[in-house]
């Protein structure tokens, strides 16, 4: 595969100089400062926490360290490329890239509509603009269906959140008196600021309880003062007997039910006869410490909890977001410190709600947020249907890695009439494309993230770019401008009002968008047309925060008090143009919102929140069913992509980053290593339905006998290397999926071992 060489920009000036970023491997993106190195200035030398970011206050967890090894890899694209005949690459330059693409898309949509152009991505850890961007792509070929790693995990969660909440929620922990974690292991997937941190305080302080559900002895688990350690895939027995305790104890905080929810009768007469004894015994769970678990959760000041994709990619998943969300609301947690609140958003990240009048073209899957289901995707393809998808374009993803079945993804790829990859690297996925488009790293650009949770004191971080794109890279706004543009769809006309309005402050080009686009059929096109209008305006570099002018308006007009204590205030064109100039002018990030607890029951969606999903409480009949032994063939469970100290999804390719050498080895417990007869360093042949592989194996406490694990974000292709470790997709199934929302099960994938002899 051609990757063409190109001289990068020099940045000299700044080398030996600590200049403020963030880290791009998890949500919570924490505020680093970087001091710049190398022959050209633009190596991440070295790495530190930065102190002044208002969520993060230096906390830097040690994978933030080797963000070098995301910014040189050897696989980066520096060229456009087109598949030739050959089924190789060829390098061209961007006016024909963009003039071969455009007239590709659009027969496309002029032959079978623009519904049949599917979209796969808009942004990654802390790589969120480009999804604005591609948004105005999206309408401009009419572009219905997407998704995105949200569907792959978040949608049940969001469904359920939508129907009970209206708005979604995050947990207090830094004050709750008693915080739990479902299938979830902050101490290496964080999701909330200085999460080891939080972690030990909760640990040390005897006033305050831990609960961690997980069917490993996790980092966070061995610091836990309660383990509920269930088998793999039983979380819903767990859940349920933990509900039904509630409610056969009297557990229910009235006063809160009673003035705040509904539907408490359905859920009483569905709980009240549930077998807590036998549901507790089903998920390997002791009565006793089922029960203490929930007198603890009940007795307590405030409780805050957390469910992750331990859960969220398991058996049962949607059932276990609702039945999740019943024990905080039936204990009264929500609404007061150190329980569960509703951040302001400045752009909201998801919409909480499913339109049931709106499903997938081919198999008639349900839309959550609007995202398709990703098991679902390959099957929308690979078909005759006359509403398949025919074109795809993909940003800032791996599907053809990180989708079940991941073979099955590469040959709908094969099968579109053109697919378009825009991406910093040459992955698995852009392997298979038409067109590989390369984008800039997110050191070379403008970028932030929608991730922001915090509360009371919201935060935002534009990260201000370290140094240029190299020649023939660019940013995906500029990428995404170039497209409308070899379109038609957009042009000088529609730049020029706004151009002048620019030149002349921010509030006459507020008029001027809103006269010019946003009361036009060109509204859908307003984040590439403030890319070109409001961006050359801005500081060197900065241009593609252009989108964030609308941002700040939303979020001033949608919650104005809370922007006001932050100190923006007045009529909201005033207030969203002093925010915006305060995130341009905030290296390390800014307070934007300021809440009080009172507010959170104002944000609800709902006027009372709903206890009584009567689809989900059907759901629970499914659960009397009797346990199934375990296939002969197929003994272990296996959970593919467990999260380590050096995974990252795949943003970070070069496998030297790794600080431990057994990162990409399979986890298997003890007692089944000495069953199997093996030991760490070993490899085993490792089998599901879909596939086989040979791995390495390492003997590991955590695992409790009969389940085994992959690392995720490993085995993918890398220059110079046979490749490390396993592609977990390799081996999962896109059929083994929760039956609402589609979220796949790759946390419990039935497999075997078996000894390799010489």
């Amino acid at each position: 595969m051609p990757v063409v060489a190109a001289a990068p920009a020099c940045n000299r000036d700044r080398m030996g100089e600590w200049t403020s970023t963030a880290c791009i491997l998890c949500e919570c993106n924490c505020g680093l400062e970087v001091e710049l190195g190398g022959e050209d200035g633009r190596h991440l030398v070295r790495l530190r926490g930065d102190k002044a970011h208002p969520a993060s206050r230096g906390y830097a967890c040690e994978k933030a360290h080797r963000l070098d090894h995301y910014q040189h890899a050897r696989d980066r694209i520096l060229s456009p490329l087109r598949r030739t005949p050959a089924g190789d690459y060829e390098p061209i330059g961007w006016e024909q890239a963009n003039a071969e693409i455009a007239a590709r898309l659009t027969d496309v949509r002029d032959r079978f509509g623009g519904a049949s152009i599917f979209y796969y991505g808009g942004g990654g850890q802390g790589n969120h603009l480009p999804g604005a961007y591609a948004t105005a792509t999206r309408r401009a070929l009419g572009s219905r269906y997407r998704s995105n790693a949200l569907a792959q995990e978040k949608t049940g969660e969001a469904w359920v959140t939508g129907r009970m909440i209206g708005a979604y929620t995050r947990g207090d922990f830094e004050h709750a008196q008693v915080a739990m974690f479902l299938g979830k292991n902050p101490w290496h997937s964080h999701s909330f600021p200085h999460a080891r941190t939080t972690l030990k305080h909760l640990a040390r302080d005897p006033a305050r309880t831990m609960i961690v559900v997980d069917p490993r002895r996790s980092e966070t688990a061995a610091m836990a003062d309660i383990h509920l350690q269930v088998r793999p895939g039983t979380d819903a027995w767990l859940l349920a007997a933990m509900v039904g305790r509630i409610v056969q104890t009297g557990a229910i905080d009235r006063a809160f039910v009673d003035a705040h929810t509904q539907g408490l009768a359905a859920v009483q007469a569905a709980f009240g006869e549930l077998p807590v004894v036998a549901y507790a015994a089903r998920a390997g769970i002791d009565e006793a410490l089922l029960s203490r678990t929930v007198d603890v959760i009940a007795a307590a000041s405030s409780f805050a909890s957390y469910e992750d994709l331990g859960v969220q990619m398991n058996r049962h998943s949607t059932l276990v977001s609702y039945l999740h969300r019943l024990v905080w609301l039936l204990t009264g947690n929500f609404g007061r410190p150190g329980t569960h609140f509703v951040p302001t958003p400045l752009s909201p990240l998801m919409v909480l709600k499913a339109d049931d009048t709106k499903r997938s073209p081919v198999l008639g899957e349900r839309l959550v947020g609007g995202l398709v289901p990703c098991n679902a995707i390959a099957g929308e393809i690979l078909t005759d249907h006359p509403g398949r998808y025919r074109a795809m374009i993909v940003e800032a993803a791996n599907p053809a890695h990180s989708l079940a079945e991941s073979h099955r993804f590469r040959e709908a790829m094969r099968h579109l009439d053109v697919s378009v990859v825009i991406d910093v690297a040459m992955t698995e996925t852009a392997r298979q494309a038409d067109f590989v488009l390369p984008a800039a790293t997110q050191f070379e650009k403008a970028e932030a993230t929608f991730f922001n949770f915090d509360f009371p004191d919201n935060v935002f971080h534009l990260r201000q770019r370290l140094f240029p794109p190299p020649a023939g890279v660019r940013t995906e706004a500029e990428i995404h401008a170039g497209l409308l543009e070899a379109m038609g769809a957009l042009g000088e006309a529609d730049y020029a009002p706004l151009r002048e309005a620019a030149a002349q402050g921010r509030l006459p080009y507020a008029a001027a968008f809103m006269q010019h686009v946003l009361a036009t059929p060109k509204a859908g096109l307003a984040a590439v047309i403030a890319y070109r209008t409001l961006g050359p305006t801005l500081p060197v570099g900065m241009a593609e925060a252009a989108v964030l002018f609308g941002a700040a308006f939303a979020a001033a007009m949608a919650s104005p008090a809370s922007l006001a204590r932050a100190g923006f205030d007045g009529p909201a064109p005033v207030a969203a143009s002093a925010l915006f100039d305060a995130i341009l002018a905030a290296p390390s990030g800014l307070v934007f919102a300021r809440d009080t607890w009172e507010e959170t029951f104002a944000r609800l969606g709902r006027s009372r929140l709903e206890l009584a999903l009567p689809d989900l409480l059907d759901e629970l009949d499914t659960l009397r069913a009797p346990a199934a032994d375990r296939p002969a063939a197929f003994p272990f469970v296996l959970s593919a992509g467990e999260r380590r100290s050096f995974t990252a999804n795949t943003i970070v390719r070069d496998p030297s980053w790794r600080g431990r050498a057994d990162e990409h080895a399979l986890r298997l417990g003890p007692v089944d290593a000495q069953a199997l007869g093996v030991a760490s360093g070993d490899s085993v042949r490792l089998t599901t339905a879909q596939g086989s592989v040979v791995v390495e194996v390492a003997i590991s406490e955590m695992m409790q006998p009969g389940h085994i694990s992959l690392p995720n974000g490993l085995g993918v292709s890398y220059p110079g290397t046979d490749g490390v470790g396993v592609a977990p997709n390799e081996l999962t199934s896109a059929a083994d999926r929760d039956r609402f929302v589609g979220t796949p099960w790759h946390k419990s994938v039935p497999a075997r071992l078996e000894r390799i002899t010489a």
